[in-house]
């Protein structure tokens, strides 16, 4: 099979969807790797890392989409990119359908095999693939709110771990599962005083087991959403619908009761966010404004610590990629129910209900196309 990895188009977006570790293993079974020129340099890999790998470096996107029968990605493609769909085209990235109706429509058109990291599914419930980058993703929401909540930013002013004498922060995370999990940790490390919401028991309990006396848990409902959010200088909106669009968890309406210069992080904002008010940013203009609290929404957090992303991402990709090219998508997928659950779109269908729901899309299981 060939193998095409195009360099990443998005605002700032420095990974890459293979590194030279990847590309050997490929190489070593009789796959075609195609890099495109320059496509690692965000994440500290150069051209001649992929060489000695094995890869075949190309000058242009179009020569990697045109030419290879499976594309591995970090980021849903973007609108310049569809011109390159074509029927049977494998595409191997984090899709985020849910919140992509045009892209959906796009990849069902084209006939495109759209295999989509979030929702590749174990027996347990756990995503392999969207772990690593929810454990990056949490631990930077910290990060990205602290330096929001400073005046000169819009912030209310306030140190998350404060000074002998003053309060602490006050850190609110929506959602227990690995992105509230690390962003809880850093929030706990920077001496924040650190509520986690969530439904589930079993969640709250292994949290205050890790964390003891540390952390807060509240059984996540509309009363204690909005007296935890209303009193909150950072709220980290952290909740996951495997493939489905994220619930809506804050209104307008509590935001509006906020302090002014509080500050919003979304990390569902992949998945359309769980806070009414929020829309996606990008690193360049990462914030906005609504009723005086700041919104920090940018959909590829990881991006900006690309080195690190890059290496823990491909880590746990490289297994179901090295499965596709031995056996082709369809053998690949009837061998292993997990990588099937990735599949979102096959030969003109939607093959994901969540996702089908979420736009009006009739539903097709995968099964109808596999036989």
């Amino acid at each position: 099979m060939i193998i095409g990895v195009p360099k990443e188009i998005k605002t700032r977006e420095y990974r890459i969807g293979m590194t030279p570790a990847g590309v050997r293993q490929l190489t070593q079974r009789g796959h075609t790797v195609l890099v495109e020129s320059h496509a690692g340099e965000g994440s500290g890999l150069h051209d001649d890392k992929f060489v000695a790998a094995g890869a075949q470096i190309v000058a242009s996107a179009a020569d990697v989409w045109n030419r290879a029968d499976m594309v591995m990605k970090v980021k849903e493609p973007l609108p310049a990119e569809y011109e390159f769909f074509r029927p049977g085209l494998v595409i191997y990235t984090y899709l985020h359908l849910a919140a992509e109706p045009v892209l959906t429509r796009k990849l069902m058109e084209k006939g495109v095999r759209g295999v989509a990291y979030e929702t590749i599914q174990l027996a347990d419930g756990s995503l392999p693939l969207l772990r690593p980058m929810s454990e990056v993703a949490g631990r930077m929401a910290v990060q990205a709110g602290a330096t929001s909540l400073e005046k000169w930013r819009g912030g209310k002013g306030v140190l998350l771990g404060g000074v002998p004498g003053t309060r602490r922060g006050r850190v609110v995370i929506l959602g227990g599962g690995v992105v509230g999990r690390n962003a809880a940790r850093i929030a706990i490390g920077m001496g924040a005083q650190v509520t986690v919401l969530d439904v589930h028991a079993k969640t709250m309990d292994y949290l205050e087991d890790i964390f003891g006396g540390s952390i807060e848990t509240l059984y996540s409902n509309p009363a204690n959403i909005e007296e935890a959010v209303t009193r909150a200088d950072l709220v980290i909106g952290a909740v996951l619908v495997t493939g489905a669009k994220a619930p809506t968890l804050v209104d307008r309406a509590l935001v509006g009761k906020m302090e002014k210069g509080s500050v919003i992080v979304d990390v569902a904002i992949d998945q359309g966010g769980c806070i009414e008010t929020v829309r996606p940013t990008s690193h360049d203009n990462p914030t906005y404004e609504v009723d005086g609290v700041i919104h920090y929404c940018v959909p590829n957090m990881p991006g900006a610590v690309a080195h690190t992303s890059t290496f823990a991402l491909t880590n746990t990709t490289m297994k179901y990629a090295l499965a596709i090219a031995d056996k082709g998508v369809a053998a690949a997928a009837k061998a292993d129910p997990a990588l099937a659950l990735g599949i979102n779109t096959y030969d003109g269908g939607c093959t994901y209900e969540a996702v089908a729901e979420a736009h009006g899309l009739a539903y097709t299981p995968l099964q109808n196309y596999l036989g």
